[in-house]
């Protein structure tokens, strides 16, 4: 969100990309969804994919931390 109210104030993505410490390739990601979607197109949509392993592989890796 502090991305997008920089956009608004005509902020450079070289300075924001430095200042947020993030690579300028994000910060130009950022401002496309911006365009096209405003402050609400920056809001998170949730993780980029699904974890590989499952649930049940979760509990077998939880259960062998202490060996």
């Amino acid at each position: 969100m502090e991305a997008g109210r920089r956009f608004e104030r005509g902020g450079r993505t070289s300075d924001i990309a430095k200042d947020m410490r993030v690579s300028e390739r994000s910060v130009e990601q950022w401002r496309r969804n911006w365009r096209e979607g405003g402050i609400e197109g920056l809001r998170s949509k949730g993780p980029a994919k699904l974890p590989k392993l499952s649930d049940e592989r979760f509990v077998l890796l939880e259960g062998s931390e202490g060996r």
